[in-house]
């Protein structure tokens, strides 16, 4: 579930680069432009380039510097972007290497939560050249880290907007990472990349984001628990399909009233019937079925009917199968659904953890380097590269300039007495093995660097492949509840059908019953003919339960059911 979004300033909320802006009323423009490519592409390290841009602009206005913040241009899409992310309470931040006089003007501007940066040094309104701040030394990750402690949330609930180096850091380590318009190596190990200069477009990813893979709001136990409980709750339509209880007590109550022998005990009294009518038509709606004029005619309708309702019975049945059929479908991609997204989660953590590997390795790496740079100058190098250049520069005035001879005879003098300094010139041994001894640490952890990169970058494919098959199985498997739905439904319908039949061919043994001659009546005492007539019918009930299940039927059993009007 994202919960925080965060955008660096420069280049991605505003649309430029606000210290190239104020470079120009210093008229140092071109070289803050240069340092800054230079930071943006990782050649220097952040903290260098923003001391010596900021040194620069020494004595420069700060009145000036917020009537340039006050016209910078807002990116497109900014506007729109924060506010819906708002609106869907989500937190934007803003953590930039740019300074708060620009920053807090746009944080009043588009109503963003909070915003790290650094700080001019202002003494009598003018800049000293110097710059205070988290992000001076600190990567904007540290920052990072310590605002989601804060808040109370993690890292996985964090999208990550940049376009630069110093982005790489929260990039790499937020939920999602997205490059905006940035550099090659940005998008490298960015999750999304935009190219496009409107937000808008990052926008739509984050809501996607919100909407679907919901990475990322709702599990896949949670869907299958509401998928089960509207199954249970549509299942209550569909159980009456297995036994049929209606259609078989109906049966039974229709063929008591139907068999009718002279010889059997006394009628049943009105209050008895009515019972068993009412048995008979549980559960079953009204029928307003018109009889035939005739008997042979109400005959003939019920054959008609008992096809009919043998039809939609069979079509009924089809129906329940192909829900059985893609209910099975539809759990067994659920349940691979449900691997192929612990499996995409599995790699994203180890990609994760790689990277965090990865920014040791760097740096270890850039510690050393720190280290060899500054020994190499303790240890009389500065010096010595400083007389060298002296000498390469009076070497090429002696060879292009036209000179007359004692001058060049002076520029010859100073030229030996440099090399004289220049063999005076030792190196510390000492600091020169121990700088030996750093370079290599330095390249050993460069390679770190290479090969867990690698490692990384391919977990992050493997992570990608997974999350792609996710979306594929979960598209399938809503297609087979799509399925299930409608043949369930389908099933429902047949089987109201299948009923309304039945009423209908309850109106027409009814008929057929009434139209027997009365019984008379008798004393209580069964006479044999009654208990003949009884085994007989119980006979012809057997033979007829045995018909429908498919078994074959004589002449003689047929006319034993005739007998008794029974099928």
């Amino acid at each position: 579930m994202i919960k925080l979004v965060v955008f660096d300033l420069d280049n991605v909320i505003i649309d430029g680069e606000a210290i190239d802006e104020i470079g120009k009323l210093a008229n140092v423009e071109d070289d803050i432009a240069e340092i800054t490519e230079k930071a943006m592409q990782g050649e220097i390290d952040f903290e260098t380039s923003i001391k010596d841009r900021v040194q620069l602009l020494e004595g420069t206005s700060i009145e000036e510097i917020e009537k340039v913040a006050d016209e910078l241009p807002l990116m497109p899409g900014a506007c729109k972007t924060v506010k819906c992310l708002k609106d869907k309470d989500v937190d934007v931040a803003i953590i930039s290497g740019s300074f708060d006089v620009v920053a807090d003007k746009i944080k009043d501007k588009l109503g963003v939560d909070t915003v790290y940066t650094n700080s001019f040094t202002v003494e009598d309104g003018k800049l000293t050249g110097e710059v205070t701040g988290p992000l001076v030394s600190g990567s904007k990750l540290d920052v990072l880290k310590d605002h989601v402690e804060e808040a109370g949330i993690t890292l996985d609930e964090v999208v990550a907007v940049g376009d630069g180096a110093n982005d790489i850091s929260m990039i790499e380590s937020a939920g999602c990472g997205i490059a905006f318009n940035a550099k090659d190596s940005v998008k490298e190990i960015a999750d999304v990349v935009v190219e496009e200069k409107d937000l808008c477009k990052v926008l739509d990813e984050i809501l996607n984001q919100l909407t679907t893979d919901d990475a990322e709001t709702e599990t896949v136990e949670e869907e299958i628990a509401e998928e089960a409980e509207a199954e249970e709750a549509v299942g209550e339509e569909v159980v009456e399909d297995a036994a049929e209880p209606a259609e078989e007590d109906a049966e039974e109550a229709v063929g008591e009233e139907v068999v009718e022998d002279a010889a059997e005990p006394a009628e049943e009294d009105a209050e008895a019937k009515k019972a068993k009518s009412k048995k008979a038509d549980k559960g079953l709606p009204e029928s307003n079925f018109v009889l035939a004029d005739t008997m042979e005619g109400v005959r003939k309708q019920k054959d008609e009917k008992e096809a009919e309702i043998s039809k939609v019975a069979e079509e009924r049945e089809e129906f329940n199968k192909i829900a059985k059929e893609q209910r099975k479908i539809r759990d067994e991609l659920n349940a691979s659904l449900k691997e192929n997204l612990n499996k995409a989660i599995e790699f994203r953590n180890e990609r994760n953890e790689i990277n965090k590997a990865v920014e040791a390795a760097k740096k270890a790496r850039n510690d050393a380097n720190t280290k060899i740079k500054n020994l190499e100058w303790s240890s009389g190098k500065r010096d010595k590269i400083k007389i060298e250049n002296e000498i390469k520069k009076i070497d090429k005035i002696i060879e292009t300039r036209v000179l007359d001879i004692k001058k060049e005879n002076q520029l010859v003098k100073n030229a030996n007495d440099l090399r004289k300094q220049l063999m005076e010139i030792h190196e510390d041994e000492s600091v020169k093995s121990e700088a030996q001894e750093l370079k290599k640490l330095s390249e050993e952890e460069h390679t770190k660097v290479i090969e867990l990169s690698e490692k990384a970058q391919a977990a992050h494919e493997e992570m990608l492949t997974y999350f792609r098959k996710t979306d594929d199985i979960r598209t399938a498997a809503d297609e087979a509840h799509k399925k299930f739905i409608e043949a369930r439904k389908n099933a429902s319908a047949k089987h109201e059908e299948f009923k309304a039949i039945l009423s209908d061919i309850h109106v027409i043994n009814k008929k057929l019953g009434s139209n027997k001659p009365k019984r008379r009546k008798s004393d209580n005492k069964s006479s044999p003919g009654a208990n003949k007539n009884r085994e007989e019918k119980e006979r012809a009930e057997e033979i007829f339960e045995k018909f429908k299940k498919g078994g074959k039927v004589s002449t003689e059993e047929i006319l034993l059911l005739q007998k008794y009007n029974i099928g």
